[in-house]
C-alpha cells in the first residue's frame, strides 16, 4: 500500500470520526430547538423540523402573567456574575500567593485544595443543608452564591497557579527593582499576563451555578428566588404540568448567556486551559 492511500485512509477515517461526534453533538441541541418550536404541549410527537412552527412557547416564556421565567433568568444571571466575580477574585489571590511565596504550610495547603476539589458539592449535601439552616441562608441567593464560590476554589486555584509559575519570576525582581510593591506587581504585571487562564476561570464559574439543579433545588424555597433549572423543573413538576415544550423554549434559552461568554473568551479558553497545567 502506497505512502498516498495510508494517508487517504487516515484522513478518512479522522473525518468518519469527527462527523459521528459531531452528529452526536448536534442530534440533540437540533431536536430540542425543534421541540420548542412544536405547537403542541407535548413531546412526544416532537420532530426535528415541525411542520407548523411556531414562537409562540418563547413569546409565553416572556409574559409575566403566565410565566415566572424573566424572575428565574435574573435569578440565575445573579447568582453566576456573583460567583465568577467573587471566585476571580478569591482565586487570583490565591493562586498568586502560592505560586510567589514560599510560607509555613504551604505544601499541604495544596494537597488540601487537590483534595477537595475531589469532592463533589452534592457528596456534602446534608452537611451544606445543615449549615445554611444553621446560618439562616436557606432560601437566600447569598447562600447559594457562597456555596459556589467555596467549591470553585480549589480546583481553579490549581488551574490558576499552574498558568502563574510559567510567568517568569524575574519579571517581579525588575518591578520591585524599579520601586514596585506586591499590589502593583500583581495588578500591573502578572494579572494582565494572565487573562488566557482568568477567562477559562470566569467561564468555569459562569457556567456551573448557571445550570445547577442540585444545590439550588435544597436550598431555595419560594419560587421568587427560584433559579432556571429549579424552575423549569417546577413548571412540568407540579399536578398536571404539562408545559414541556414550553420547557424546551426555556431550555434552549440557557444557552445564550454562556454561548455569549464562550465567544467572548474564545481566543484565550484553549492557551489558558493548556497552560494551566503545568507542573507547579
Amino acid at each position: 500500500m502506497s505512502i498516498k492511500t495510508k494517508k487517504t485512509i487516515r484522513l478518512t477515517l479522522s473525518y468518519a470520526v469527527v462527523l459521528v461526534m459531531f452528529a452526536i453533538i448536534l442530534y440533540p441541541i437540533l431536536w430540542i430547538i425543534g421541540s420548542s418550536l412544536n405547537p403542541g404541549d407535548s413531546l412526544s410527537g416532537s420532530k426535528m423540523f415541525p411542520e407548523n412552527a411556531t414562537f409562540k412557547h418563547y413569546a409565553a416564556l416572556f409574559d409575566t402573567s403566565q410565566s415566572n421565567y424573566l424572575i428565574w433568568y435574573a435569578n440565575s444571571l445573579k447568582i453566576s456574575i456573583s460567583t465568577m466575580i467573587l471566585s476571580l477574585i478569591l482565586v487570583s489571590l490565591t493562586a498568586y500567593s502560592f505560586s510567589r511565596y514560599r510560607f509555613v504550610g504551604r505544601k499541604n495547603g495544596l494537597l488540601t485544595f487537590l483534595v477537595l476539589q475531589m469532592i463533589p458539592n452534592f457528596a456534602a449535601l446534608i452537611a451544606i443543608f445543615v449549615l445554611a439552616t444553621v446560618t439562616k441562608l436557606i432560601d437566600t441567593h447569598l447562600g447559594l452564591i457562597l456555596i459556589y464560590v467555596g467549591g470553585a476554589i480549589p480546583m481553579n486555584t490549581w488551574l490558576m497557579k499552574g498558568y502563574l509559575d510559567t510567568i517568569p519570576k524575574e519579571l517581579d525582581e525588575s518591578a520591585k527593582m524599579d520601586g514596585a510593591g506586591h499590589l502593583r506587581i500583581f495588578f500591573q504585571i502578572v494579572m494582565p499576563l494572565a487573562k488566557p487562564i482568568i477567562a477559562v476561570i470566569a467561564l468555569f464559574t459562569f457556567t456551573a451555578p448557571f445550570g445547577d439543579f442540585i444545590l439550588a433545588k435544597v436550598l431555595l424555597r419560594s419560587g421568587e428566588n427560584y433559579t432556571l433549572a429549579v424552575g423549569l423543573y417546577d413548571m412540568i413538576s407540579r399536578q398536571f404540568g404539562n408545559q414541556f415544550t414550553a420547557f424546551a423554549a426555556g431550555s434552549v434559552l440557557i444557552a445564550v448567556p454562556i454561548a455569549l461568554l464562550f465567544l467572548v473568551c474564545q481566543k484565550y479558553f484553549i492557551s489558558g486551559l493548556t497552560a494551566g497545567g503545568t507542573k507547579g
